[in-house]
């Protein structure tokens, strides 16, 4: 196996021919620029069995040539932008299986995988390739423009991007080369592989939401490497949602907001790594894109579990429609204001920043003792540490709910997702006797989570309708709206009381310790 390294960029199909034109990279580059023709066929099961584990095989036809080429999508935890490949020539255009041996796709190889094996999608692209050597590393400037198709269909979407890999030498070049060519060329970090793109083609989820996938440590990871594998994982989650946010899909708008606050509650579960002006300029970014999607999604969870349910057999069905219809088009206000956002010059440099920061910012080669201890530290033990401590203080907090005011009780609530977020990043740390310890664990925090979720939603909508109360303009309209809201908050009133009992049970006993 080898581990491929590269970072992807997106960038405009009419600057693609600008980028070679450098002069920057006229000057490093290390050899002659060549163009080629590749035509990259994506094999798997109807039912995508290949996807669901993570892994794609292709082959790709070069002139002559045939590679079959077996991936893994998951991040290779020794390095940043690492992937796990495993690359062989082949005579003909199918998948040779038997050369599976020895790479995870083997177990996958059955009798009925074998039978029902197809091509799913292909991509056809034409390849600049531009070898450079920068501060003594070799790296490969690859320039794709083309198409991804849907196998045996019309369905495509065009390929513009940019891969930047390294072949020999040290990784940090990978970054500022990046880096360089961002300032020059408007490029964008693309988390979104070509496969992944091709899958959601083929079943007409192009614009769907993404959510997070699953993080897998080793145990024998440092707490930096653990914390970069975290960080892009989160980065990615969010950043794939980017095209559902522009449909206005609901979902795509929560899952960003989720990506983000999974990413932010890293960077403070992390913080004692994270020190400097560019981690502060890092955090800033975050919480504007935030501050971007949070109204649009307010108004969707108004929307969506109070006002439509007041629309049926209730006392307050027509107010509760005039109210939806004034909401509707609040969220529209919303959506543009989000969009605009991901429009801006802000949001393209966030996400190469961002990226870049996390795999080699300046506060992975601070020369503190005590920092670079810290950065050794093993996960496992990092770990521990981290969940001990937010889980005391967490419970601490929570027996005092019925003394803690809208204000606390949303400190309150951040403190239990950040707490929810680390045992899910550290999950797969956990030891098999200790299993059920953490399910059980997993369980509790989502029921206080969820009591606490609702007592923040009850002062949002307290927001809403003194906003609606406010307003000057007396007309049937208006007090038809403040009706509505206020069935809405009286019905909100009575569950208060449930939600602090539900807070008071699961605190009265120690969260289960999965990590000792």
């Amino acid at each position: 196996m080898t581990s491929e390294v590269e970072l992807k960029l997106a960038l405009p199909a009419s600057l693609a021919a600008k980028v070679t034109r450098l002069p920057w990279v006229r000057k490093l580059r290390d050899g002659p620029e060549r163009r080629e023709r590749l035509e990259t066929v994506y094999f798997d099961t109807p039912k995508l069995k290949l996807r669901d584990h993570g892994l794609t095989i292709r082959v790709r036809r070069a002139g002559k040539r045939r590679l079959q080429t077996i991936k893994s999508t998951q991040t290779d935890t020794r390095t940043p932008f690492g992937r796990g490949e495993w690359e062989q020539e082949i005579s003909g255009d199918y998948p040779v299986l038997e050369l599976a041996k020895g790479t995870p796709l083997e177990r996958l190889v059955t009798k009925k995988v074998r039978r029902q094996l197809r091509p799913i999608f292909k991509t056809v692209v034409e390849r600049t390739r531009v070898p450079i050597r920068s501060d003594g590393a070799e790296l490969e400037l690859a320039i794709d423009l083309g198409q991804i198709r849907r196998y045996g269909r019309r369905e495509s979407e065009p390929i513009s991007e940019i891969e930047i890999e390294v072949k020999q030498g040290d990784r940090l070049e990978l970054s500022r080369v990046a880096a360089r060519l961002a300032r020059l060329v408007p490029v964008a970090y693309d988390p979104v592989p070509k496969a992944e793109r091709g899958y959601a083609l083929s079943r007409h989820e192009s614009q769907k939401p993404v959510r997070a996938r699953p993080i897998v440590l080793d145990a024998r990871m440092s707490t930096v490497d653990a914390f970069k594998l975290i960080g892009l994982s989160c980065l990615d989650h969010a950043l794939s949602n980017e095209r559902a946010v522009r449909a206005g899909d609901p979902e795509g708008v929560h899952q960003m907001r989720v990506g983000l606050r999974r990413l932010r509650a890293a960077l403070s579960i992390f913080k004692e790594l994270l020190h400097g002006p560019e981690s502060e300029s890092v955090k800033g970014d975050l919480k504007w894109l935030t501050e971007q999607l949070s109204p649009v999604r307010d108004v969707d969870v108004l929307l969506e579990e109070r006002v439509n349910r007041l629309r049926e057999h209730t006392p307050v069905a027509a107010e509760a429609g005039v109210l939806g219809r004034a909401l509707s088009a609040e969220r529209h206000a919303g959506l543009s204001r989000a969009r605009l956002a991901l429009e801006s010059e802000r949001y393209r440099a966030l996400g190469l920043r961002t990226a870049l920061w996390l795999a080699d910012g300046a506060w992975s080669r601070s020369r503190s003792r005590r920092l670079a201890a810290c950065r050794d530290w093993p996960v496992k033990a990092f770990a521990a540490c981290v969940l001990q401590r937010c889980s005391k203080k967490l419970v601490k907090k929570a027996r005092r709910i019925e003394k803690l005011d809208a204000r606390q009780r949303h400190k309150l609530r951040i403190s239990s997702k950040k707490l929810r977020y680390a045992a899910e990043f550290f999950g797969s740390l956990v030891r098999r006797k200790r299993k059920a310890r953490y399910k059980r664990f997993e369980r509790i925090l989502t029921l206080f989570q969820d009591a606490l979720g609702t007592l923040n939603d009850m002062e949002v909508h307290k927001t809403f309708a003194t906003h609606i109360a406010r307003r000057r303009k007396p007309s049937g309209t208006q007090s038809r709206k403040a009706l509505a809201i206020g069935y809405i908050a009286g019905q909100e009133q009575t569950q208060a009381a449930s939600c602090i009992a539900t807070i008071d049970e699961v605190t009265k006993q120690p969260l289960p310790k999965f990590w000792k």
